[in-house]
């Protein structure tokens, strides 16, 4: 990381609602990255597929129509966007691979150097409303080609890019943070069912954000967070639609909230002290402290 950014990274979540319709869905996106940028934003950070309504609520072969290459024509807007604006940008893409090999791609787009890198789902869920495995292959995970838990280098740092079901897993953002990463950040597309209760909800979206300002207490990094909004209904009619609950956040090194979304669109823009993760592993070395000799089991999927 450049020094100049050691006293502060403005950073920039984009938090929205979206359509079928990927011009509206996009159109979207740009007013809220222009908005950040206005406010001072260097990096800004939108949601998981945000150029489309949140598709895997059923499965449905046609909707593989609406994926891309990396170079298709949404990742060539958001390029455009991050050299127009001179930012580093994380978009995320439906991206098809190859013929039948389809992932959910966070890519990051470096001011003038364009693409310089992505980072594909390493963790799919398959709940009810959420079935991505019909849809997402995982990641590969292979450092040496810069594939799965590896940061992306930019001109603002080492970025640990994961994907929303991703954010559940200690390991994957102690895997980052073991790389060097700089910050966490996590595009996400997360919401209730209409069906649950109150006293369930608040349970749901408190151990949501809980479990991230863990990770960057745990790795003594920054955290980003991006989540989309407003109800999306399920088109197939098998179940009741998701309303997504927003509540983008940014947090710091010892999980201290910096700015919190409520639940409706809006731009959240902060400063970072990027200097503090250095200070906050000082006094609590919990790399320094790792038992990495007892850990083996680790690889395990259980302990019988």
């Amino acid at each position: 990381m450049s020094t100049s950014l050691k006293a502060g990274l403005t950073v920039g979540v984009v938090q929205q609602p979206a359509w079928p319709d990927k011009a509206q869905s996009l159109a979207a996106s740009e007013a809220g990255i222009r908005e950040a940028v206005s406010r001072g934003a260097q990096l800004v950070m939108l949601q998981e597929l945000h150029a489309t309504h949140y598709f895997c609520q059923f499965e449905d072969p046609a909707l593989f129509d609406l994926a891309e290459p990396l170079d298709g024509p949404t990742g060539q807007r958001l390029e455009a966007l991050a050299r127009e604006l001179d930012i580093v940008l994380v978009g995320s893409l439906f991206e098809r691979r190859a013929p039948g090999l389809y992932h959910n791609t966070a890519v990051v787009y470096d001011r003038t150097k364009g693409r310089v890198g992505q980072y594909r789902k390493m963790h799919i869920p398959d709940d009810p409303a959420f079935y991505e495995k019909f849809y997402f292959t995982p990641g590969d995970h292979d450092a040496a080609r810069n594939e799965g838990f590896t940061p992306i280098d930019t001109s603002l740092g080492r970025l640990g890019v994961l994907v929303c079901w991703d954010q559940w897993y200690p390991e994957a953002a102690r895997l980052m943070a073991l790389a060097g990463a700089d910050l966490l950040l996590y595009p996400t597309a997360i919401g209730w069912d209409p069906n649950d209760d109150d006293a369930e909800k608040a349970r749901q979206k408190e151990a949501w954000t809980l479990i991230q300002r863990a990770h960057g207490v745990a790795n003594g990094l920054p955290v980003i967070v991006a989540n989309r909004v407003g109800f999306e209904a399920d088109h197939s009619g098998v179940g009741d639609g998701i309303h997504f609950w927003g509540g983008s956040f940014v947090c710091g090194p010892q999980g201290e909230l910096l700015a919190h979304g409520g639940e409706t669109a809006e731009q959240l823009v902060v400063t970072i002290d990027m200097a503090r993760s250095e200070n906050t592993r000082r006094i609590w070395p919990y790399l320094r402290d790792r038992r990495v000799d007892a850990y083996g089991d680790l690889t395990r999927r259980f302990r019988d």
